[in-house]
């Protein structure tokens, strides 16, 4: 399968003030998608701007006609799959069937805490995030779901029409340990992996590469638990949280090595931030939009 080049849009801009620009700008590079965090707040953006993600995914959907908008990722944090699920069915309406779900776990971030809640330790994360996928799935393929787990109920939620895309839009499910994994067999269109957290610091992109080599190799056993060919989902890497994180903006040659070696393992789509200047994720903008036409080509 020929490699996608997708985009990360940090909704830390104010709409008229370059946000739409900027996605506007995303699809006239040809990015197959443009995504965004679904966060409260982030890291060291805490302090500053920030808006939500599907008011900014409903806002690109409408200055857009062709690129494929999407979370990367969505959680349970401050999420419930009722009200999460009518968004979303408005949202790919809007855009006319053009929205793909990134969607995990969640982590012990400010968005852990910000309804007043005690964090969630790694198992109940998992175990929240094990019912939330199953009823999100019903909740936007079925027009009425009653449910009553042990985090989420659901009485007679009315989800009609439904979605544009059938039998609903498309799951990327964040995931590196077993039961994620499973999760993503089981529920996803594609898998979403940022690596291995482990090696960020004091990793090297071999270490990297063989990281993520496993995790392939973990997600094509979950697939075969579920009777499914690992090759039906897309493979995502959400880049800047490896090792080399800088080295793939720095030249188009950089970037087509980096990402030659990732399409290696499998990988059929490569995310990569857009530059935000003074942050992790600074970059030379010239770079990076020749990065956006031309190193598909030189890897095709």
């Amino acid at each position: 399968m020929s490699l996608r080049l997708s985009t990360v849009i940090l909704p830390y801009r104010r709409w008229h003030e370059g946000g739409r620009a900027a996605w506007q700008r995303a699809e006239d590079l040809g990015f197959h998608t443009a995504y965004t965090y679904d966060h409260l707040s982030w890291r060291t953006f805490r302090d500053g701007p920030w808006f939500g993600a599907v008011p900014t995914l409903t806002a690109a959907a409408a200055v857009t006609e062709r690129m494929r908008l999407g979370t990367l990722v969505t959680s349970p944090n401050f999420r419930h799959p009722v009200t999460l699920a009518k968004e979303l069915i408005s949202l790919d309406d809007i855009s006319g069937g053009r929205v793909t779900l990134g969607i995990g776990a969640g982590g012990t971030g400010f968005d852990a805490t910000a309804l007043g809640q005690e964090p969630w330790t790694p198992r109940e994360r998992a175990d929240r995030f094990g019912e939330f996928v199953p009823l999100l799935d019903r909740l936007l393929s079925e027009d009425s779901v009653s449910y009553e787990g042990d985090f989420y109920s659901a009485y007679e939620a009315r989800n009609i029409p439904g979605c544009v895309q059938r039998p609903r839009l498309p799951f990327a499910v964040a995931a590196t340990g077993p039961r994620g994994l499973r999760l993503a067999a089981r529920y996803g269109q594609a898998w979403v992996t940022t690596g291995d957290p482990k090696l960020y610091e004091n990793g090297t992109p071999e270490q990297s590469l063989q990281a993520l080599r496993g995790q392939t190799e973990r997600l094509a056993d979950a697939c075969a638990e579920q009777a499914r060919d690992v090759n039906d989902l897309d493979k995502i890497l959400l880049t800047g949280f490896t090792p080399d994180r800088a080295q793939p903006l720095q030249s188009l040659s950089a970037f087509v090595d980096f990402a030659g070696r990732h399409q290696e393992l499998g990988f059929t789509e490569i995310a990569i931030h857009w530059p935000i200047p003074d942050s992790d994720f600074a970059a030379d903008e010239k770079v990076f939009e020749r990065i956006a036409v031309e190193a598909l080509t030189q890897l095709a």
